[in-house]
């Protein structure tokens, strides 16, 4: 992937500098440099291979950085304790159904498991947890596995457990790629119900 976006007026909530990534000899971004505007919605659009994934997970502090430089929330990506502070605000929904799920586990369980990983105490989980699971239509299916869920049901709850924590930033990755059309239209009904509640949240698809 090459390129360069025109900045704005407002302080990005993302902003790349000449990065560049390669896996072996493959080159997957290349000198790649673009500002995302806070409290937007953006699209990253591209054929398969041109390394949106890539741009993705480096954004989400999930791969280390190789060549240029990374800021998230106004901070330097390529250091730990800048990290350590921003991750808490971001939600990464990687590509793929189910990729963030434990299919063991029921769908409550699921996003209990992701509360108690940002220090969620009780109440605010379980409150939180009711929430997500009745916006999304998936209380009737509280109590069964992840893996037993369509793909539809099995995006909607990746995405109750990526907004747990009710993040700043979400990243999604080919959120919808699998999913019959229904499912498709009301997964991006939701997110815009979500981006209503949330004025202030910024999201990155590919």
């Amino acid at each position: 992937m090459n390129g360069v976006a025109q900045t704005r007026s407002d302080d990005p909530v993302v902003r790349l500098q000449g990065v560049s990534l390669a896996y072996g000899k493959t080159l997957a971004l290349n000198d790649v440099s673009l500002d995302v505007p806070a409290g937007r919605m953006v699209g990253l659009i591209g054929p398969d291979g041109v390394g949106k994934s890539s741009l993705l997970s480096l954004i989400s502090g999930a791969r280390q950085i190789q060549t240029g430089r990374v800021e998230v929330f106004g901070g330097d990506m390529a250091r730990a304790s800048h990290r350590r502070r921003s991750c808490p605000r971001i939600a990464y929904m990687p590509q793929g159904l189910g990729k963030n799920l434990y299919p063991t586990l029921s769908v409550f369980e699921n996003v209990e498991f992701f509360g108690r990983l940002f220090g969620q105490n009780r109440r605010e989980r379980e409150r939180r947890i009711a929430g997500l699971l009745h916006a999304t239509g998936l209380t009737p299916f509280a109590d069964r596995p992840a893996g037993k869920l369509s793909g539809g049901m099995k995006q909607k709850l990746g995405l109750c457990c990526a907004l747990i924590h009710d993040p700043d930033l979400l990243i999604l990755d080919e959120p919808t790629t699998g999913v019959d059309p229904l499912s498709r239209r009301q997964f991006w009904e939701l997110i815009d119900g979500i981006r209503a509640d949330r004025p202030g949240m910024s999201v990155i698809v590919a």
